[in-house]
């Protein structure tokens, strides 16, 4: 099963991850449905040119998370996610990422304003892309 994961060597985030926040993307936003077989860790580690121990970390985490499940013999599947579950995730990881954007601000002496109004300008700027795409459908 091939996988729309692309990663960037010259990103400054681990190659794990890149390609944990994508397939965790991929899941919570529903692109990946309940029972599909994914990739072994072999087959995947091959076809996005990285390590295995960098997918088997990718899964253990994603599994942790009660996203994915493995069964012995049969391969690694992504898990029922409820969705209060679903939305628990989703803000979770959205808050977690705009920490990250916030500290990168902050450390490079941007003030709160500042921040803030990057922030709307992103915002507005995704969601009109957004609705350019929906509408090439």
């Amino acid at each position: 099963m091939w996988l729309p994961i692309r990663i960037d060597e010259q990103r400054p985030e681990p190659l794990y991850y890149q390609i944990e926040v994508q397939l965790r993307g991929l899941i919570l936003g529903g692109q990946l449905q309940e029972g599909t077989a994914l990739p072994s860790i072999r087959e995947l580690a091959v076809s996005l040119k990285c390590s295995a121990i960098t997918i088997r970390r990718v899964y253990q985490d994603l599994e942790h998370e009660g996203l994915i499940r493995t069964r012995q013999g049969a391969g690694t599947f992504v898990a029922r996610v409820e969705s209060p579950d679903l939305d628990r995730h989703r803000l979770s990881r959205t808050a977690e990422e705009l920490e990250r954007a916030v500290e990168a601000g902050l450390a490079l002496h941007c003030s709160i304003e500042e921040i803030e109004a990057l922030f709307r300008d992103i915002v507005r700027t995704k969601s009109t892309e957004r609705r350019g795409e929906s509408h090439d459908d």
